[in-house]
């Protein structure tokens, strides 16, 4: 083995893995010492090695520890004899290849105390042998991976929620792997969005969501689906955001489709909206192309809920609203015209509304929930009406609250499983969320 050849390695290895000089240096140092104990050791004995870079030379050397009678076991006392006893220092066997006695201790280094670790020069060896070269190489590539895993989750285990550059290194199944320069991050299938298309060599930008550390190495976990991208994403385009002079207040997505923000400004003349839309609305177009066209849009926050709600249902015009804290829920009127761009395509609008606001949001009639967004509901939230008895009225021509609020008890009994006890508490509680 030419130990020259390690000064130039150890700078090239330090640079491609990311991982410090001294870290690599110990590495180099370790191995050296595996190897010459393979091939030139006793059995016990503990070899360090001490290696010059700039020269390639090499010393070893065999380390004992100093200790005294109080640490030994007798030496006619069985192995298995000696128990351990809790609060008490477990006895050792004395080996002479690893241990020194302190009164030899003191004769080679006068100040030598208990637990010192005293180094004797061996004899040098530059010719290690067939196997305890690959000693040496196997400890080295073990080493510098732990301390190549090391360097990638100190990097890493701080930026969990920031974004990250990668390319697409290759696709299997339902995962991707991301190179990001130094290491390789998972980008499962739950966290992709399905209307975009994902090509090897291509480069983008991923939302870092959990940085686990792993005996395999650091496992990255990224997303482009997850809603918090969108701040991410909004505050590299926005200094207003980056500076803290406007604020992302809540944000609702259906990643790929469409995505509302809720925005304020934490001073007095800055347009919070103006200042995410931009000049001729570069910011935004900017973060929609980054987003593959996926729809934005932005709306203003306010700590009044009719306000809020109103805003969110953007960009249909709400004339009047009435706002039910007792149901959490919101009525908004819209223009008829503007009645299905209220709800949006399979109820969108009024569903990412709803998420973005927390509140529940009746729109003509039809209750639209953060979880369930489909014709006809609303039957479900009256009290003591489950999903049976809901399409049993409905069935029976009952197909809002509001036609159960018009009718009378004698109506409701009519309707098959429906008695006078239940058709009085549906009465009721129908009048009630109608007002």
């Amino acid at each position: 083995m030419d130990l020259k050849q390690f000064a130039s390695a150890l700078n090239q290895i330090s640079e491609e893995k990311g991982i410090s000089r001294e870290k690599v240096l110990e590495t180099i140092e370790m191995a050296l010492a595996a190897a010459y104990k393979k091939e030139y050791g006793e059995k016990g004995q503990i070899v360090r090695a001490k290696f010059d870079p700039k020269t390639g030379d090499v010393e070893f050397f065999q380390i004992k520890i100093v200790v005294d009678e109080s640490m030994l076991k007798p030496e006619d006392e069985e192995e298995t004899s000696v128990k351990e006893v809790e609060g008490e220092e477990k006895k050792i066997r004395f080996n002479e290849e690893r241990h020194i006695m302190i009164e030899e201790a003191k004769k080679a280094k006068k100040d030598a105390i208990i637990g010192d670790e005293l180094e004797f020069p061996l004899e040098t060896h530059e010719d290690f042998g067939r196997i305890a070269a690959q000693t040496a190489k196997q400890v080295i590539i073990q080493r510098i991976r732990e301390a190549e895993r090391e360097a990638v989750w100190n990097e890493y285990k701080d930026k969990e929620g920031e974004l990250v550059s990668g390319i697409i290194q290759r696709i299997e199944s339902n995962n991707i792997f991301i190179d990001l320069g130094k290491t390789v991050a998972i980008f499962p299938r739950e966290e992709q969005v399905l209307s975009e298309k994902y090509f090897v060599g291509s480069r983008m930008k991923f939302y870092i969501l959990t940085v686990n550390s792993d005996p395999k190495g650091p496992g990255i976990v990224l997303s482009r689906s997850h809603p918090k991208m969108i701040s991410r994403l909004f505050e590299l385009e926005v200094p207003e955001i980056g500076s803290g002079t406007v604020e992302i207040k809540a944000i609702a997505r259906e990643a790929g489709n469409r995505t509302k923000i809720a925005v304020f400004s934490n001073e007095e003349g800055i347009d919070p909206v103006g200042s995410c839309v931009g000049q001729k609305g570069t910011r935004v177009t900017a973060v929609i192309s980054e987003l593959g066209n996926e729809k934005i849009d932005i709306i203003e926050w306010s700590e009044d809920s009719e306000i809020f709600v109103s805003n969110a249902m953007s960009p249909a015009k709400v004339t009047k609203i009435e706002i039910m804290p007792h149901r959490h829920t919101a009525r908004v009127y819209v223009p008829e015209d503007q009645l299905s761009l209220a709800i949006g395509k399979a109820g969108q609008n009024v569903r990412l509304a709803a998420k973005l606001t927390g509140w529940k949001i009746d729109v003509a009639g039809a209750t639209m929930t953060a979880e369930n967004v489909k014709g006809g509901v609303g039957l479900e939230e009256l009290e003591g009406v489950g999903e049976k008895t809901a399409q049993t009225l409905r069935d029976a021509g009952f197909k809002t609250p509001e036609d159960i609020a018009n009718a009378t008890i004698d109506d409701l009994m009519k309707v098959e499983g429906v008695g006078e006890k239940i058709a009085e508490k549906i009465l009721e509680s129908a009048k009630k969320l109608c007002g």
